[in-house]
């Protein structure tokens, strides 16, 4: 069982392949980080039908899930997964009004992370980072998987860390065993991971074996 700090990624288009990749990283990982995206935030679109996140948390008690919420409008999918139990929700500084999620999510009993997308610049997040309960930089452009890896995030995730020493800082996309360790190094606390893991041959269980001790 990995720590917590490797979480696996899924980004897919219907429930059944969300269900089939959950269930491979059961009894791997503790985390699982599912995609939503709708088409608002990009083109490629994921699963949207929020119903199926109840069912994923019953049927995996030994996972927790957090939703990446690649939407303009993020807020309005904050009930339904909230109700349904997911423990982590994020919104993107790109979205259309990301202080109206902030206002909204504080409300429900889940954690809150704001993105930031590969190209955006850091000072468009500096303004959310007190408010938060962790930051989302994305290593590589959103609304895909599979994507290259950006050494700027590299950067983005030191000052973050500078500045805010005690703040959580994940990091999402092109993370594989090559790239892992120039984001931990410099202050990333929690990696996410998805072609890596769900590509590599040997398995999910070698592949997140490798990244927690890359």
């Amino acid at each position: 069982m990995a720590d917590d700090s490797i979480i696996v990624g899924i980004f897919e288009k219907d429930w059944e392949s969300v269900v089939t990749k959950v269930a491979m990283a059961a009894g791997v990982v503790k985390w699982v980080h599912i995609t939503v995206a709708d088409g608002t935030m990009g083109t490629d679109v994921t699963v949207t039908d929020m119903s199926g996140f109840a069912g994923l948390v019953a049927d995996f008690p030994q996972l927790s899930f957090e939703v990446h919420l690649l939407t303009a409008t993020p807020e309005k999918y904050i009930r339904e997964l909230a109700d349904a139990g997911v423990t982590r929700l994020i919104a993107h500084v790109e979205s259309n009004d990301p202080r109206r999620f902030l206002a909204e999510v504080k409300y429900d009993e889940v954690e809150v992370g704001i993105a930031l997308d590969g190209a955006t610049e850091i000072e468009e997040v500096e303004p959310f980072l007190e408010e938060v309960d962790f930051v989302v930089v994305m290593s590589a452009e959103a609304g895909t998987t599979g994507g290259t890896f950006l050494p700027e995030a590299i950067e983005k995730v030191k000052l973050i860390r500078q500045n805010l020493p005690d703040l959580p800082i994940e990091v999402v996309g092109g993370i594989t065993d090559a790239t892992i360790k120039a984001v931990k190094d410099v202050g990333a606390t929690r990696i996410v991971s998805t072609a890596f893991v769900y590509q590599n041959p040997d398995g999910v269980a070698q592949a997140v074996e490798a990244l927690a001790t890359a």
